[in-house]
């Protein structure tokens, strides 16, 4: 029998994978944990080859999490993946500005969009998410709903270095 590849804390799809939960007829199956909050036992090919992206929540309909209007993801949901996407994917164009410089999300938000719902509340109109201190980290402490001028008044200098 070939030894498991570790992919602990990997992510395919919506699925982070937690850690290994056994075998089954001689294949490692793995816990995880999709962005809907929903966890998963899935086989590690299944998550290398593509075929299991999510915890079931992306079968036979579009991906709402609960959370759309009109059948399109809610404000709040946009603004929760686009603070995932800058501060974790290097692929990703303001990343330089946020992962980059060791901006990082809580463990908490990171866990699922519910919990960032709880302590965030929904998106007000005419507002996105702004962090109070600038060189912090998404967290319920340092995070806000702001208003565009708001937002310009707390935003680093253009150009600066950290």
């Amino acid at each position: 029998m070939t030894q498991a590849i570790d992919m602990a804390e990997a992510r395919f799809g919506r699925l982070c994978v937690i850690g290994r939960s056994g075998s089954l007829r001689g294949r490692a199956v793995w816990q995880c944990k999709c962005e809907c909050g929903a966890k998963a036992r899935v086989l590690g090919q299944d998550l290398r080859r593509g075929k299991t992206r999510s915890c079931g929540c992306l079968v036979g309909r579009p991906v709402t999490h609960g959370h759309s209007v009109g059948g399109q993801l809610s404000g709040t949901y946009r603004s929760w993946r686009s603070m995932l996407t800058r501060c974790r994917d290097p692929k990703s164009n303001r990343y330089q500005y946020y992962g980059g410089r060791g901006i990082s999300v809580c463990d908490r938000w990171k866990e699922s969009f519910k919990n960032f719902l709880v302590d965030m509340g929904e998106r007000p109109a005419g507002k996105s998410l702004d962090r109070l201190d600038n060189d912090g980290n998404y967290e319920p402490s340092n995070c806000r709903w702001a208003t565009p001028s708001e937002q310009r008044l707390n935003s680093r200098p253009k150009g600066s270095a950290s």
